[in-house]
């Protein structure tokens, strides 16, 4: 079961550094356009995508563990919930790619 701990305590610590990352934003400075709505409406996009992205990359990861995990012990059915698990976080991470592309673009626009 050592395996097991090392793999939540370094799934804690991607959570943790994620949570430090999203949750340390700065102040938003003031831009020439005048549109700081559409400023924040593009950094709230691209937070959004963020998170989704840390999102799908755990899920993917728990998903590929228990994958691993079931076709080890040959519990078909933990490996097919984990290849759920997998495909969902990559769909995940994708729909984050998305977002943070828009707030890219909606950023480029506003300057």
């Amino acid at each position: 079961m050592r395996g097991g701990l090392a793999w939540l305590l370094a799934g804690g610590a991607i959570g943790a550094a994620i949570a430090v990352l999203v949750l340390n934003s700065e102040s938003e400075p003031e831009y020439a356009t005048g549109y700081d709505g559409v400023e924040r409406a593009a950094g709230k996009t691209f937070g959004w995508g963020v998170k989704r992205r840390a999102e799908g990359k755990v899920a993917s990861a728990v998903g590929a563990v228990k994958e691993g995990v079931g076709r080890f012990t040959g519990d078909a059915d933990l490996e097919a919930e984990g290849a759920v698990d997998r495909v969902a976080g990559k769909v995940k991470d994708t729909v984050g790619e998305v977002g943070t592309a828009l707030g890219e673009t909606i950023h480029d626009l506003n300057r």
